[in-house]
């Protein structure tokens, strides 16, 4: 399988693949569920090599770490998953 880190790039730096529409799934520690988010609501500032930062929709934005993300949705379909 495929390092989360290495997916993430392929979709920002990959023009043909990255077209798609892609959502992230990862766990949040608060809600204890799966969050899904478009891959449009994340940013890779480059100082963050272990984590990505999330905007949420009330504007707010908070760090996740990549072991946190659990599936990656590309068009729909499930494209990554890390064993749970």
């Amino acid at each position: 399988m495929i390092p989360i880190h290495e997916l993430l790039a392929r979709i920002r730096w990959d023009s043909e693949f990255g077209r798609a529409r892609f959502e992230i799934a990862y766990f949040d520690r608060r809600k204890k569920a799966l969050v899904r988010l478009p891959f449009e609501r994340i940013r890779m500032p480059e100082e963050h090599r272990f984590a990505f930062e999330a905007l949420e929709g009330d504007g707010s934005v908070h760090s996740v770490p990549y072991h946190r993300v659990r599936e990656v949705w590309r068009d729909g379909a499930l494209v990554w998953s890390r064993k749970r």
